[in-house]
C-alpha cells in the first residue's frame, strides 16, 4: 500500500530556511500578465522550484493583493520579486548581469522545449507574455533564443501559468542541485 503523505510529513522548508537556501539561477520576467491568479500561480511555482526571483513588468499586478494571494498561498512572502515598468530595460539588465534571455513564445524559429540544452551553472531569464497577445516582438528580437512547448491537440496555446510550470520543470532538471545528482 502507498500511503498519501499529510502536510506535516512533507518536511517543507520554513520561510526562513527558504530565504537562505541556494536558488536556481532563473529569473522569471512577466510582461503584461493581466490575471491576478496567473501571477499568484507564477509565485507558487517559483517557490516550488526555488527560483531566484520574479520581475513583474508593465500592467502585471503586484503583491500584496487578495486575488494574487488566493493562488500564491504565501509564496509572495518567500520569492524575491520586484517591479519594473519597462520590460525592455528589465531584459537588458538581466543580460548585463550575465543571464541568457529565453522567450517562451510561438515564432518562426523556435527550439522545442524538450530539445533545449541548459548547461549546469547557466543563468537564464525566462520571459512570459500577456495571456492574449503573448510576448512582444521587441522582446523576441532581444532574445538569445525562443522556446516553444510542442502541442498536439486542437488548441494552439496553454494558460501562461501552466506553461511556466512545464518550462520550469525542464530547466530545473538541468539546474537544480538535487536533480543533478
Amino acid at each position: 500500500m502507498n500511503k498519501k503523505l499529510r502536510m506535516w510529513e512533507l518536511n517543507r522548508l520554513t520561510a526562513q530556511a527558504f530565504s537562505v537556501v541556494e536558488k536556481i539561477p532563473l529569473v522569471l520576467i512577466l510582461d503584461d500578465i493581466r490575471s491576478f491568479e496567473n501571477v499568484g500561480s507564477f509565485f507558487r511555482t517559483a517557490d516550488s522550484f526555488c527560483i531566484e526571483k520574479i520581475i513583474l513588468c508593465g500592467i502585471t499586478p503586484c503583491p500584496p493583493h487578495k486575488e494574487i494571494h488566493k493562488t500564491a498561498l504565501g509564496s509572495t512572502e518567500t520569492v524575491v520579486w520586484h517591479y519594473s515598468e519597462d520590460v525592455e530595460n528589465a531584459v537588458e539588465n538581466c543580460r548585463l548581469q550575465g543571464y541568457g534571455i529565453v522567450v517562451v513564445e510561438q515564432a518562426e524559429h523556435t527550439t522545442p522545449l524538450h530539445k533545449i540544452e541548459v548547461s549546469q551553472g547557466a543563468k537564464m531569464a525566462l520571459v512570459f507574455g500577456n495571456e492574449v497577445h503573448g510576448v512582444k516582438q521587441t522582446l523576441v528580437n532581444q532574445s538569445d533564443f525562443v522556446i516553444e512547448i510542442p502541442q498536439f491537440g486542437t488548441k494552439h496555446s496553454l494558460n501562461v501559468s501552466v506553461c511556466a510550470g512545464i518550462v520550469l520543470w525542464e530547466f530545473s532538471k538541468a539546474l537544480h542541485p538535487r536533480l543533478r545528482a
